[in-house]
């Protein structure tokens, strides 16, 4: 078997989940001993596609001509398009229909959550699909205190960090986080995430440049210093309002950063409240539980270690597996 991984505009998504996800997975299929192209005019037997672009509807295309079972990644719902960039609302309405009818072309759906999927199916889309995670490198992600102490040098951080990451958006709670930061003004806030100051709201862009004193927002960070960030964080915060699964939250809880979330669907099943993660539902809330769990040594480390746990039942060697075996039952489907 040879799977086309296929994701257009590759430079351009290289900082965003897809970009990860896309990483990911040629990293799986490696651990898996699956042979794989990133070249759609090469030969392959399944062609497995990540963006929905209109790179992605010539290769749907090409595959159908050749009778190529298709498999659909998805990464992108209305749902989290909107409350992100500058007319990013208007663009989530035009996209319903669009996106409706191109996961309908494809054989097969990967979706990142159970929850993923009800949205979906709420959209229309019969397509059979399966649910797996995008994963996490527990092998590159894991705590390491000398990374820890050479990010808190180069920040000069001294006490507890509360820690977030991600691109900027309204979607992503970045104004909870100041909100929330601006209450505790003993704490460091710090806020990863590359500014793409051209898609940003007005006031989105103001926060930015006029964070509260305790709150930091250095913009894109390389993939060493944020295992960095992550195990020199006390907490990392991350009150987004829609994900389809969240490659930051896997990140975390695989450095053992005790992780709070908004309580939003896409955890349930999977992140429990009191047990790897704490979920809050207002800035109130999320005063309170980030004061106590920096209070909090032994709830703090069983957090910490439960998300490891979570982490690697997420790895990319299990991805990778579950991966190959989507491939042969839709092959075996499709050329019956």
């Amino acid at each position: 078997m040879k799977v086309l991984l296929y994701a257009e505009a590759t430079r351009l998504i290289s900082k965003s989940g897809i970009g990860t996800a896309y990483k990911h997975q040629i990293e799986a299929l490696s651990r898996a001993g699956v042979h794989f192209t990133q070249d759609w005019e090469d030969v392959y037997d399944i062609a497995h596609i990540n963006t929905v672009g209109p790179g992605a509807k010539n290769v749907v295309r090409h595959c159908k001509n050749k009778g190529i079972p298709v498999v659909w990644h998805v990464h992108t719902t209305p749902e989290d398009i909107r409350n992100s960039f500058v007319f990013s609302n208007f663009y989530a309405k035009l996209s319903c229909r669009s996106l409706r009818k191109k996961y309908a072309q494809a054989d097969h759906l990967i979706f990142p959550t159970h929850y993923t999927e009800s949205v979906i199916r709420r959209h229309g889309v019969k397509v059979p699909g399966t649910v797996i995670s995008n994963g996490v490198d527990t092998q590159i992600f894991k705590q390491d205190l000398c990374k820890a102490r050479e990010f808190r040098e180069r920040f000069s951080l001294n006490g507890p960090i509360v820690l977030g990451v991600g691109f900027p958006f309204k979607r992503k709670g970045i104004q909870d986080f100041v909100e929330v930061a601006s209450k505790m003004k003993d704490v460091t806030f710090i806020w990863f995430g590359a500014k793409i100051w051209a898609l940003l709201p007005k006031d989105i862009r103001k926060i930015l440049r006029d964070p509260p004193q305790n709150t930091i927002f250095p913009g894109f960070i390389p993939q060493e210093e944020l295992i960095g960030a992550y195990s020199a964080a006390d907490i990392f915060f991350f009150p987004s309002y829609e994900e389809n699964e969240g490659i930051v939250v896997l990140e975390a809880l695989s450095c053992e950063c005790p992780v709070v979330v908004r309580d939003i669907p896409v955890y349930k099943g999977w992140l429990e409240n009191g047990v790897n993660c704490l979920k809050g539902r207002s800035n109130d809330e999320f005063e309170q539980i980030i004061r106590a769990l920096l209070k909090d040594r032994d709830l703090s480390d069983k957090i910490a270690t439960n998300g490891r746990m979570v982490a690697l039942e997420r790895d990319l060697s299990v991805i990778g597996d579950s991966l190959l075996k989507t491939y042969e039952a839709v092959l075996g489907r499709c050329k019956s």
